[in-house]
């Protein structure tokens, strides 16, 4: 081999070794610069994502803000409802009160001080059963049976005022009071 063939294979080889060397450098500038948006957008996600979580936390906290202020309605219901039931009790122990001296004062129910003067006479549960019933309350006469003179007009008066309803005849010395009508 004369040198003139040494040369040329030799320029022949550092031209193929340039050519290669080129190849890798430019696939390696591609290399990194997909590399380089890959990156970029991996932080874009992740930003996207940052971004997404912090609202879903906001989205937590108005959520848990509801529900406490929700709690808190309910709470004032619940006192509100509590309220409303001890007035009711209110009112209904001052129905009872009251419809406990109304059967004091009333002589023709038995009540726990008159008991042993007036064992024979009706209840106002008896009075009451009596005309719903249609049946004779107990301290009736039943028929063929002897009543004291007493006992019969006390009878007479309990019927006449359960048959007339309790506004018919006032029981009473004092007049009813109309109530005020609105025009």
């Amino acid at each position: 081999m004369d040198s003139g063939q040494l040369i040329g294979l030799i320029v022949g080889i550092v031209v193929v070794l340039a050519i290669v060397a080129a190849a890798v450098m430019i696939s390696r500038k591609r290399k990194v610069a997909a590399d380089r948006d890959r990156a970029a957008e991996m932080r874009e996600q992740a930003k996207a994502d940052e971004f997404a979580a912090r609202e879903r936390d906001a989205k937590a906290a108005r959520a848990e803000a509801d529900a406490q202020e929700a709690d808190l309605e309910a709470e004032r219901l619940r006192q509100e409802a509590r309220s409303r039931q001890e007035e009711a009790e209110s009112v209904r122990s001052g129905a009872q009160e009251q419809l406990r001296k109304a059967d004091e004062v009333d002589p023709d129910v038995v009540t726990s001080e008159r008991e042993g003067e007036t064992r024979q006479m009706p209840t106002r549960a008896d009075l009451r059963s009596e005309r719903a019933a249609g049946e004779p309350a107990t301290g009736q006469p039943v028929s063929g049976e002897q009543v004291s003179g007493d006992q019969r007009s006390r009878d007479d008066v309990t019927r006449a005022d359960t048959a007339q309803g309790p506004d018919a005849t006032p029981h009473e010395d004092k007049p009813r009071e109309d109530k005020p009508r609105n025009l």
